[in-house]
């Protein structure tokens, strides 16, 4: 019952009661007798479990902690043992091989610059080539993982570069095993570079698809470099030159200039993978500096118009060589400088070595009569006689321990002064220079300071290499033989610019001026510098170089002078022939001759300087008016037009050649 009082009761307290006694076992087939309303129900006896099993002890756990624990130090240990290999003992070694193998560094070659004619005509160019590279150090078996790497490459490369397979396999397999450049091909067009480039990617793309395929032109390379182009074939070839395999001039303006037409080379450094350019690894560049631009004196078409007749006429003769020279008379510069044979320098595997230079400064041989005017310059500057001195030429003259005589033997000729330079007489030379001097001593002494002033035994003031200054012994040294010989251009030797120079003198009214080749140059901030102006240096007077002129118009206009193939209608011209014994550069001995024309156009007031000279004539005439005369005409010509120059309309001076005794 609840409590209804509303004070709380204390618990009650369950006091156990005695122990029940244990019920009695039926006995087996007894029957259970049912319980009766409001009877206790009975409790059936539980099944009898059993007893329970002893509990499951665990073994130690710290045999085990300890054997894992050791197996992760040991492997904690290799880590750190090859953390330690790679980053401190071997730190430098494996920083270079990744180095090799991500970055390469090549060169920017700097644009070589041009060359042109005095009228911006190209005459030297650069294009856009490639020199084919590689690094053996990426052809071995370590890299490649096979063992014929530069075999397999160089016979992909060889078809391309045109080169012997053979030949590449030893640039990719050098002895030196730490080579890391090699130059395959030099110069190659930008169709090769594409093609190689282009081999290169397909192996590339198939090596990353096929596990078996090896890239082996991986560590093939191009450095971008130029290759240098003669628009003009073989025309000024002997000036030019040529450009060797190093990309450095190898002769001619090519070489004297080389610094200036070279610039500077720049460098690009970039990392690459797998022969490929890692374009987000980023690149450092020095850009080339390109070279100057150069600027020569010479016209092309006169040039033209030169190296052709010359060319014509060594043919025609069948002569060893021959070369002509066209100078401006007022300002030394050369117009042009033809040698025949020439050469190609677009393809020098087809030159012949002994015309691959400029012939016309640097073979020295004798000039014969067209030095003769500088023995009359000297005899009419010192006064010894005139235009119109009388000179008893006989068919003989016995000097020194020879007998000499002219070209043709001829009964007394009584002529003039001039009458001896246009008949070209040895004889009357001879004679007229023995009167610079009271004894023959002075006369050479007098005759060789003459020789000296107009530039003979001395270098031209081009700087040409390999250019020859010639031979002009002092008079102490002159053989007996050489003090008369020498006044009528024999015993001595020069070039052909020296004898250009010579003319180039007297029709500059007496003044030198050091011949010039290069008008100015162009640097790469595309300013114009002109070349330093050439030295000058007064030779004879300006009365006696008009003296002259007028007695050279003589050898060209009057019926006896031998130079009549020379004329040019309309224009007053002024030359002088020459035929010289020669000596053969091989054997050191006389055999043919030389055969020469110069002059200068026009005689009254010149302009233009031509001279001409071929070596060895063998066929038809080897006499220089007929050989050399119709060059000079066809050359002056082709200038005078080119250059626009009138005619001047005044009358030729008409000097006698000889008179009546």
């Amino acid at each position: 019952m609840p409590d209804t009082t509303g004070e709380r009761q204390p618990p009650r307290r369950r006091v156990p009661g005695p122990a029940k006694p244990p019920r009695p076992r039926e006995p087996r087939g007894a029957v259970r007798s049912q319980p009766g309303p409001g009877a206790r129900p009975v409790r059936r006896p539980s099944a009898r479990r059993p007893p329970p099993s002893p509990p499951l002890r665990l073994g130690s756990p710290r045999p085990r902690l300890r054997m894992v624990g050791f197996a992760l130090t040991l492997v904690l240990l290799v880590f750190v043992g090859r953390l330690l290999q790679v980053q401190a003992v071997d730190a430098s070694a494996y920083a270079a091989k990744a180095e090799q193998n991500r970055y390469v560094v090549h060169t920017l070659a700097a644009e070589r610059g041009g060359i042109t004619d005095r009228n911006g005509v190209a005459l030297a160019i650069s294009e856009d080539a490639y020199d084919i590279t590689a690094d053996p150090t990426m052809f071995t078996r370590k890299q490649l993982k096979v063992d014929d790497g530069p075999e397999q490459a160089a016979a992909l490369l060889a078809p391309i570069l045109g080169k012997n397979q053979a030949d590449l396999v030893k640039l990719l397999r050098p002895e030196n095993r730490e080579l890391r450049y090699v130059r395959l091909a030099a110069r190659q067009t930008p169709q090769v570079w594409k093609q190689i480039k282009d081999l290169k990617t397909a192996l590339t793309n198939k090596a990353d698809t096929d596990g078996g395929t090896v890239n082996v032109l991986a560590g093939v390379f191009a450095d971008p470099s130029s290759q240098r182009v003669y628009p003009n074939g073989d025309l000024a070839a002997g000036i030019l030159g040529w450009v060797n395999v190093d990309g450095k001039g190898g002769g001619g303006i090519e070489q004297q200039l080389d610094k200036r037409l070279t610039g500077k080379d720049g460098k690009i450094r970039y990392a690459q993978s797998g022969g490929r350019e890692v374009p987000t690894a980023g690149s450092t560049e020095t850009p080339a500096v390109p070279g100057a631009d150069v600027e020569l004196t010479i016209d092309r078409d006169i040039q033209w118009a030169a190296q052709n007749a010359i060319t014509e006429q060594v043919e025609k003769s069948k002569a060893d060589r021959g070369y002509v020279v066209v100078q401006d008379t007022r300002t030394g510069q050369i117009l042009a400088m033809a040698n025949s044979p020439g050469f190609d320098p677009n393809d020098l595997s087809t030159a012949d070595a002994a015309a691959m230079g400029n012939a016309a400064l640097q073979d020295a041989y004798e000039p014969g009569s067209t030095a003769k005017v500088m023995s009359m310059a000297a005899v009419l500057e010192e006064n010894a006689a005139t235009p119109l001195t009388h000179v008893v030429v006989p068919n003989r003259l016995h000097r020194g321990d020879r007998l000499f005589k002219d070209d043709i033997d001829h009964a007394t000729w009584y002529l003039t002064l001039n009458g001896v330079l246009a008949k070209s007489s040895n004889i009357g030379t001879i004679l007229a220079t023995g009167q610079l001097g009271k004894t023959q001593e002075q006369a050479n002494q007098v005759l060789y300071s003459y020789l000296r002033k107009f530039g003979i035994g001395g270098y031209t003031g081009l700087g040409f290499p390999g250019e020859t200054r010639g031979i002009l012994a002092a008079p102490a040294k002159w053989s007996t033989s050489q003090q008369f010989t020498i006044p009528f251009g024999q015993g001595f030797s020069i070039n052909a610019m020296q004898a250009a120079s010579v003319y180039s003198t007297i029709a500059n009214g007496g003044v030198r001026v050091e011949p010039s080749l290069v008008r100015g140059s162009k640097g790469a901030d595309g300013r114009f510098t002109p070349a330093a102006q050439p030295k000058k240096s007064r030779v004879v007077s300006a009365k006696t170089a008009k003296t002259l002129a007028e007695m050279l118009e003589s050898v060209v206009d009057d019926e006896q002078g031998t130079g009549a193939k020379a004329a040019i209608p309309g224009y007053n011209v002024a030359g002088k022939t020459g035929t010289a014994n020669r000596v053969d550069p091989a054997t050191g001995r006389y055999r043919g001759y030389t055969s020469s024309f110069a002059g200068f156009a026009p005689a009254d007031n010149p302009r233009i300087t031509v001279y001409c000279a071929i070596q060895n004539a063998t066929a038809g005439s080897y006499f220089g008016g007929q050989i050399c005369g119709p060059i000079y005409k066809q050359v002056m010509e082709f200038a005078l037009k080119t250059l626009q120059i009138p005619p001047t309309g005044a009358k030729a001076a008409n000097l006698p050649v000889d008179y009546k005794p």
